[in-house]
């Protein structure tokens, strides 16, 4: 696998655009992703029950149809808690969209039109300039890493960067390519983290082989990742295939399984990482490696409560080793251990310190930790047994920046 400059447009036959309708102020806030051949698709959404009507739109699609062929995503309106009328415009968008590409020569029905949305909740879409942005987006729509960074820009509301990652390697004789784009920066938490991740690739892979696959990956990257507690309404992730490198059918028992696994989890896992980095406020990028536990279930399960942890959290915004705050939060993740046999150290550039072995606080230096702790990326690593249970987690600190974003976050 190789890790190669470019975005969603980086497989064969996928065509993007990113604008500006209206929906935002001076900002790109409509994103359009087309595939050249029908694509064999896979979903996954938010576990909150209160959805989007976008959601809703996109698991019947993800029940009913083979295949799709595009992805419309706007920014700056949520259509959540939208009720009738939030559904009615999200099919509208679809088929303003099928008829729009039609149009200019990429045949599309309502139905092979994914719609995803993402800003204010309650707020109806103003379907006049959305209507407009459509007709406009389709007009340029085009290959190569311009194309692919001005559909990252478009899906943006608070994130400070673009979120985009691809690679390729072969399958059989013939180059494979995935590459993806994704936002999110606040309402992040795990059970999908408000955060939106889109995946394309030119392999062939059945729709069946692709949601399995979808289904293994979110667990160990995007639920793996926590900014402020809060899930959204509108969490989705979409997965497209469209076959265009021509390389042999991929499915589970293929020789090439392996490698096209370990490269979709690396993409899903980069972009879940880069919305950690981009936490609302965030001043710190957190690890933490939880090894020992009884099985890979409560390594995860003992590793997120520790990135969800307000408390820790904090602490680490002032770069205060106050590891008890990591053991307690640990204590009420659910996952059985045992405190007596807990090791616990913090790493970064600096160096590493530990400050607890067998379950018994370490005498160690408070201003070395606090140096350790005032690097921009930490590690936090516990072992918790002798099991052969492991999992990693990724979370931020907790700044007064977060508040004051998520204070005037409608005006």
């Amino acid at each position: 696998m190789n890790i190669i400059e470019g975005g969603i447009t980086a497989a064969t036959g996928f065509l993007a655009n990113g604008i500006a309708c209206g929906l935002k102020k001076r900002k790109k806030d409509l994103a359009l992703v087309v595939s050249e051949q029908p694509c064999t698709f896979a979903g996954s959404f938010t576990t909150n029950l209160v959805k989007a009507a976008p959601v809703l739109w996109d698991q019947a699609l993800v029940k009913s149809q083979e295949t799709v062929k595009a992805i419309l995503i706007n920014s700056g309106n949520a259509n959540a808690c939208t009720g009738e009328q939030g559904s009615k415009d999200t099919k509208a968008m679809a088929s303003l969209a099928a008829q729009s590409l039609t149009k200019k020569q990429h045949p599309t029905t309502t139905n092979e039109v994914l719609v995803c949305s993402t800003g204010v909740i309650g707020v109806p879409l103003p379907m006049e300039i959305v209507e407009k942005g459509i007709a406009l987006i389709t007009k340029n729509l085009k290959t190569g890493r311009e194309a692919a960074l001005e559909a990252a820009q478009a899906i943006c509301t608070t994130d400070t960067f673009t979120k985009e990652v691809a690679v390729d390697f072969m399958v059989g004789n013939k180059a494979v390519h995935i590459g993806g784009m994704a936002k999110g920066s606040g309402m992040i938490h795990p059970n999908m983290a408000t955060m939106l991740s889109f995946i394309t690739t030119d392999a062939t892979v059945s729709k069946q082989s692709l949601q399995a696959l979808l289904g293994e990956s979110v667990v160990d990257s995007y639920n793996m990742i926590s900014v402020d507690g809060d899930t959204s309404t509108n969490d989705t992730v979409l997965v497209l295939a469209n076959g265009m490198s021509g390389s042999p059918m991929i499915d589970e028992v293929s020789p090439d399984w392996d490698s096209f696994k370990e490269a979709f989890l690396f993409v899903h896992t980069s972009l879940a990482k880069a919305i950690v980095r981009d936490g609302e406020g965030a001043g710190k990028f957190i690890e933490v490696t939880v090894t020992g536990a009884m099985d890979k279930a409560s390594a995860q399960a003992l590793a997120r409560s520790v990135v969800s942890s307000n408390l820790v959290k904090a602490a680490f915004f002032g770069s205060d080793a106050n590891w008890g705050r990591i053991l307690c939060a640990m204590g009420y993740s659910g996952a059985a251990f045992d405190p007596d046999t807990v090791a616990l150290s913090f790493k970064s550039e600096k160096g590493s310190i530990q400050v607890l072995s067998a379950g018994q606080p370490l005498a160690f230096d408070e201003r070395r930790a606090k140096s350790i702790l005032l690097e921009r990326e930490v590690e936090v690593h516990a072992k918790v047994g002798d099991g052969l249970g492991s999992g990693t987690a990724w979370g931020c600190d907790l700044s007064y920046e977060y508040v004051r974003i998520n204070g005037d976050y409608r005006s």
